[in-house]
């Protein structure tokens, strides 16, 4: 007996012995304590190896002028992470959330086995090198193909391995940020994990397990440890308000100008002449802007924590430095090429994710928002670090469509939770404002495009996961518009159905035949060589593709007050009937089985 087969058998003899002595939902909380333990493992190792690059790289760069290596760095990065990903890993592993939440929608919590390490030291060399992304997306996929690949190796059914999918990206926004409740309220919000008596203990397990590890090795302190110097006032409610409105249309140009961003990059299928676009673009950038460099937590800590003659050191290494009185146009060109940035490192070949730059834009927004206002005498003399703070909840909150995470977890990351209520407004008025807009998050609406998210709604739900390859019919009779009114009567006779759909030598449908259009003829013999199938078809109401949206065949089924429909693929070839009972009956089932669930 080989190794692996003898591995094999020990994991049945445990699977096995588990089954008699320990029940379903306390091995379940006993995984979900494993998943919290190794996401956060994974999420030290992505940090301290982002952190080991980027010192390696720039610990020597001399501040005072511009330094020529940004022009080389970014593109060296972007291109080892694509050799390492095309030739090592041979997988798409980027928009980390978006992944998890198709494995959700499709209701198999089932995530590759690679992305347990892959986006790990993908990101880390995209990063490290000056990719201008998060690392946290990336960790977020990581913690789910834990879960996921800890729950297939111990046979579990599909709902638990969803479970513990949720489970990973809770335990990991937890572990990185030091956030077990944003963790929580993340999988919650933007993963549309269902809160249940089941899966709350489970989530709450892995979430607090991640953060006690994360304390464990880097301490109780927050990540970005914030220092209240003004508390808040009532007048400020109105700028606050304003704040909002601004970091949810700043939101909206986020996710537009990225979609845009990348929808450029798509035109070119080359690999390396996106890598040519992506790496000029991004280190043109770096190099005019040094703050756009990794995910920008420098200057974040340097915003919310520095002093007024702090924050121009956030122009050293730039064409800016010593150019004090500028420092207001910097971080506004700043926040106008952050996106362009990011979308050049994930589009030119690296990989990352939005959290790091949402925090980001939203900072350098918030404090450019009352920098501006103090500068014009048009506010009480609003200060910058709170607003700093609270533009990074409403970043989050407009382009995740996620205003609980927003503001816990910038609660839990700053410890500032004396501005609990500012934060709150702000990230309500961003939500609001962008949802005008966008009806889905930036992760979100690549899927609802295709008719692919899974929501909370669950009339909505019920439909995504219903499709018409599952309730097509396909016991019926194929006519050919050649054959005479006798040989369709023969085609009815064997037939119990009163549908018969024309097709031509290649199965291409060219209509329908309806009995009741022809029972006043159909029995008339001396008509039989008459009349042709091509003369008595008529046009369905309407075609159904194969792979269209369940939401949209419904539409189509209200709009023609049709019973029965032909379905077809993209090149017309006919593939069946859809009726409306057929659809019903599954609905029903569906939806018997996802409530259980």
């Amino acid at each position: 007996m080989n190794t692996k087969t003898k591995s094999l058998s020990l994991m049945h003899r445990f699977i096995l012995w588990r089954e008699e002595h320990i029940k379903e939902r306390q091995f379940i909380l006993i995984l979900s304590f494993v998943v919290g333990v190794l996401t956060a493992l994974a999420a030290l190792l992505l940090k301290k190896m982002i952190l080991a690059i980027e010192y390696f790289l720039t610990s020597q760069f001399d501040t005072t002028h511009e330094n020529y290596l940004y022009l080389v760095y970014p593109v060296i990065g972007i291109f080892l992470t694509g050799l390492f990903i095309r030739y090592i890993v041979r997988d798409d592993i980027g928009h980390g959330v978006t992944k998890i939440l198709y494995s959700i929608s499709r209701r198999q919590g089932r995530i590759k086995r690679h992305n347990i390490y892959s986006s790990v030291f993908a990101s880390a060399i995209t990063i490290g090198f000056g990719g201008s992304v998060g690392a946290e997306s990336p960790i977020v996929l990581t913690g789910s193909a834990i879960g996921s690949n800890l729950g297939s190796a111990f046979k579990m059914d599909h709902k638990t391995l969803m479970l513990l999918v949720g489970c990973g990206a809770a335990g990991a926004i937890s572990g990185i940020f030091k956030a077990p409740i944003a963790g929580l309220v993340f999988t919650l919000e933007v993963l549309m994990i269902d809160l249940t008596m089941a899966s709350l203990m489970p989530l709450l397990i892995s979430c607090v397990t991640a953060a006690s590890v994360s304390y464990l090795t880097l301490g109780t302190k927050a990540m970005f440890k914030f220092h209240l110097d003004n508390h808040f006032m009532m007048e400020r409610i109105p700028y606050v308000i304003l704040l909002g409105v601004f970091c949810g249309l700043l939101s909206l140009y986020f996710t537009r100008a990225t979609n845009s961003t990348e929808n450029m990059f798509r035109k070119h299928s080359n690999p390396y002449m996106k890598l040519l676009i992506g790496g000029l673009m991004l280190s043109a950038l770096i190099f005019l802007f040094p703050s756009l460099y990794g995910e920008g937590y420098d200057t974040i800590s340097l915003l919310i924590n520095g002093s007024s003659s702090d924050w121009s050191s956030a122009m050293n290494n730039s064409f800016f430095y010593g150019s004090d009185k500028l420092i207001l146009v910097y971080f506004s060109f700043v926040i106008i090429f952050k996106v362009f940035a990011t979308s050049a490192t994930t589009s030119g070949g690296g990989c990352g994710g939005l959290f790091a730059p949402t925090l980001f834009l939203g900072c350098v927004g918030g404090f450019v928002f009352s920098q501006f206002l103090n500068q014009w005498n048009l506010g009480p003399g609003l200060p910058e670090k709170n607003f700093a703070l609270m533009g990074m909840a409403g970043l989050m909150s407009g382009v995740m469509h996620a205003p609980l995470t927003g503001i816990f977890l910038i609660a839990e990351l700053t410890g500032g939770y004396d501005l609990f209520l500012p934060l709150m407004i702000v990230s309500i008025c961003s939500y609001l404002t962008i949802i005008i807009f966008e009806p889905h998050s930036i992760y979100s609406m690549r899927l609802a495009k295709k008719g692919e998210l899974l929501t909370h709604h669950k009339d909505k739900t019920v439909l995504t996961l219903m499709k018409v390859e599952n309730v097509v019919e396909t016991d019926f009779q194929l006519v050919h518009p050649e054959m005479d009114l006798g040989e369709l009567v023969t085609a009815i006779s064997k037939s119990h159905r009163n549908l018969f759909p024309v097709v031509d030598e290649n199965q291409v449908l060219l209509g329908i035949v309806i009995l009741d259009d022809i029972r006043n003829i159909m029995f008339r013999q001396e008509l039989y060589h008459r009349f042709k199938v091509n003369k008595l078809m008529s046009s369905p109401p309407a075609k159904l593709l194969i792979d269209e949206p369940m939401d949209v065949v419904m539409r189509k089924f209200d709009d023609t007050k049709a019973w029965n429909l032909p379905v077809i693929d993209r090149q017309g070839k006919y593939l069946g009937f859809v009726s409306k009972s057929k659809i019903f009956n599954t609905y029903r089932q569906v939806l018997v089985r996802f409530s259980e669930e």
